[in-house]
């Protein structure tokens, strides 16, 4: 693993319950205990850099990243405001975040960097900084995930930021922030009778995490617009994950999957997921979608400065 270029990717819940609240109910404690897990093979591996893609940090024009070198401040969840405040203190790696900026740029997307004091970083990013990486021993970046983009766009954002990661010889922890199922219950209740929304989600939950442990990360990348169909989600929560996951990790299914630990958050669906590239596949596949290595824009408007 240490040549990888990605040293293994994660698949983690945004809601801060596992970092605020873990004694409130088993399951939290068990998705806190798999995140303390996955802090440990962190530190143990040769990652340069973790890259963050929180769904909880949308973006409207185009994609950007922090790149604030010490992102410092105070954040209290919109939703669970009364679960306490979540300080944080970040590192991040400045120079990455403006060279996947230049890639992104070059593949035809429009990006920039974020770099200014008390940045409202999201709740997803800092639960997931804040128990992967408690003490900044490796920096940082995190990317938006763009409300607007296509699966075109996000596969050459994926593509982009594996190019910096190539250009700099840096090895990578890539953190997927992001709910399987995403109803919540619209009212307030006991911690202890925290479950799965209703059945159906459970189900499909169940059967994502089938994939994901059977490391079929591009079959789930083809199927994510059927997921998304069934279990009624926010595009952003459902199928953008898998897209840029796939992209940024590699396009294939040669992956070891590990489910640590799937539990209900609030009625949604959280898990903690590993994926570690591997040299084995789950054999033939037949993608339906296409694959794109520049971005020219829904059905390729997008002016390139060319003569018309």
């Amino acid at each position: 693993m240490s040549d990888e270029i990605i040293q293994f990717g994660l698949y983690v819940p945004p809601h801060p319950h596992p970092l605020l609240a873990p004694d409130a109910n088993p399951g939290y404690k068990r998705l806190r205990e798999a995140y303390d897990q996955c802090k440990d093979r962190i530190e143990k591996s040769d990652a340069d850099i973790i890259i963050v893609y929180s769904t909880t940090w949308p973006s409207i024009i185009g994609h950007q990243f922090q790149a604030n070198p010490n992102s410092e401040w105070v954040h209290v969840d919109d939703d669970f405001h009364y679960m306490g405040s979540m300080p944080y203190s970040f590192t991040m790696d400045s120079e990455f975040a403006a060279r996947c900026v230049e890639k992104a740029e070059s593949r035809g997307l429009q990006a920039r960097t974020v770099n200014y004091d008390a940045f409202p970083i999201d709740t997803g990013s800092i639960t997931a900084l804040s128990l992967l990486n408690p003490d900044n021993r490796i920096p940082s970046t995190i990317v938006s995930s763009n409300m607007y983009a296509n699966r075109s766009e996000t596969i050459v954002l994926g593509k982009s930021i594996r190019d910096a990661l190539i250009e700099t010889g840096k090895k990578a922890v890539v953190v997927v922030v992001s709910s399987l199922s995403n109803r919540m219950f619209t009212e307030p209740i006991d911690p202890i009778d925290d479950r799965i929304h209703s059945q159906k989600d459970d189900d499909w939950n169940r059967k994502i995490l089938e994939f994901f442990e059977g490391g079929r990360l591009e079959d789930l990348s083809q199927l994510s617009r059927e997921i998304h169909g069934q279990i009624r989600v926010q595009k952003v929560v459902a199928y953008k994950p898998a897209w840029w996951m796939a992209s940024t990790m590699g396009q294939h299914n040669n992956y070891t999957g590990e489910v640590l630990a799937y539990e209900a958050l609030h009625g949604s669906g959280g898990a903690v997921i590993q994926l570690t590239p591997s040299h084995g596949s789950m054999g033939d596949k037949e993608f339906d979608e296409d694959d794109v290595e520049y971005y020219h824009g829904d059905r390729d408007v997008l002016d390139k400065g060319g003569t018309p």
